[in-house]
C-alpha cells in the first residue's frame, strides 16, 4: 500500500502530509521499503506470469 491513501489514526491527516510524529515515522518506514512493497499479491504473480511468458518467448524463438 502506499502512503499517499493511507489516512493516520494519530492526527486523522493524511500519512503523505506528515503532520505528527506518527506520521512522519509511517512515512520514511514506507519510503524506505522496495518498489514492489507497494504491489498487491495478485499484481505480483501477474508480473511473475508476464515474465515468465516473455521468458518461453525467447526461448521458443532461439530454439
Amino acid at each position: 500500500m502506499t502512503y499517499d491513501r493511507l489516512v493516520c489514526a494519530n492526527c486523522a491527516a493524511p500519512v503523505s502530509q506528515g503532520r505528527c510524529p506518527v506520521c512522519r515515522a509511517n512515512r520514511e518506514r514506507l519510503q524506505q521499503e522496495g518498489p514492489f512493497a507497494g504491489l498487491n499479491p495478485m499484481a505480483l504473480v501477474a508480473l511473475m506470469v508476464v515474465l515468465v511468458a516473455a521468458l518461453a518467448l525467447v526461448a521458443h524463438q532461439a530454439a
